[in-house]
């Protein structure tokens, strides 16, 4: 029987196991990243061939059919007449070597089958590099492209800039925000409290919803003036935005009070417990429902600090979504100066 390994060379052994645990993460994601580059290819050679047989969809049926019949007869499972049109629809999505490139290696082939069924090429590339950087799971990936999330940003970053670009309240805060993993009857009145202790009892997914950089801080969290004391639903700090968040949550629809509320709130935090070197405290009051007229004419409009975003409680559909997208945006009035 060994001896105990004395502290250094208990050191040692972690030191060298991470070394190779480290290798073993890289070796698999490489593993991982040739054979998409390898379905890419196999794609690629499907669409060449198609292009040079007869110009009809049952040439293109019939030779995957025999395609897969053959590649399954020397190389086994995973080459299924469904995985050879996955290949050729992500050769389709990325049809040239420079895109090829450009993909992430983090990312596996799940990802990229999720990924290369998002129709618009800007969201496309903003869920690989945000799945990339973000480790998002694939069963994320999917939660996150099912729920709309590039299309609820606020913002969208350009294809071209967004991993370069300095992150902005409007590239990270949403609207709606989508609270599903809450499990919250439909068409029930909740308590606020109740909301709130569901969020914290789901933390992690909520974090996740929330987007890049969130870690949370505290719930009821009191500031307290000379004479009065105060609580604010959930604080929480962003890394990329350098700022506390304060989250107010209203079970109704959004009211002038609500505004001016979270307005006193920030003024406050930013006077009381904002830190050197941090930027201005942000607020976004969560509602179940909100009048654009009131966010148009308040202090909201234009005001940096201020956000006020709907949450709803279920997986909304692509209409539905829709609709509630459409709805965020105020016709432009015009003033006398654009009239003149």
């Amino acid at each position: 029987m060994s001896e105990s390994l004395t502290n250094p060379e208990d050191a040692l052994f972690r030191s060298i196991r991470e070394i190779l645990a480290e290798a073993r993460r890289k070796a698999a994601t490489s593993i991982n990243f040739i054979m998409v580059e390898a379905y890419w290819r196999i794609g690629a050679r499907i669409v060449e061939q198609e292009q040079q047989g007869e110009a009809r969809a049952a040439y293109g049926q019939e030779l995957i059919k025999e395609l897969s019949r053959r590649l399954g007869d020397e190389f086994g499972k995973g080459f299924s007449v469904a995985n050879l049109w996955n290949f050729r629809q992500f050769y389709l999505a990325y049809p040239d070597d420079k895109k090829l490139y450009a993909l992430r290696r983090e990312l596996g082939w799940t990802h990229y089958r999720l990924i290369m069924r998002v129709e618009d090429p800007m969201a496309r590339t903003y869920y690989l590099n945000e799945a990339a950087s973000q480790g998002w799971t694939s069963r994320q990936l999917e939660r996150n492209i099912r729920s709309g999330w590039h299309q609820r940003l606020l913002k969208a970053p350009d294809a071209d800039t967004q991993e370069a670009a300095t992150p902005t309240p409007e590239s990270i805060f949403k609207d709606p925000y989508i609270l599903e993993f809450l499990n919250l009857p439909e068409n029930t009145q909740h308590h606020e409290r109740d909301i709130e202790s569901s969020l914290i009892g789901n933390l992690q997914s909520f974090l996740l919803e929330l987007g890049r950089g969130f870690s949370f801080v505290g719930r009821q969290f009191r500031i307290s003036s000379e004479t009065s004391h105060f609580y604010i639903d959930l604080v929480f700090y962003n890394y990329l935005l350098k700022c506390f968040i304060l989250i107010d949550l209203k079970i109704d629809k959004l009211t002038h009070q609500d505004i001016g509320q979270m307005d006193m709130y920030v003024r406050m935090f930013d006077d009381l417990k904002r830190g050197e070197g941090d930027n201005p405290t942000l607020g976004i009051i969560l509602c179940a429902d909100k009048d654009e007229t009131i966010v148009r004419y308040s202090v909201l409009h234009e005001n940096e600090q201020l956000f006020a975003a709907k949450y709803l409680t279920i997986l909304p559909t692509e209409e539905e979504l829709a609709r509630e997208i459409d709805a965020r945006h105020v016709l432009d009035i015009p003033t006398e100066e654009d009239l003149s």
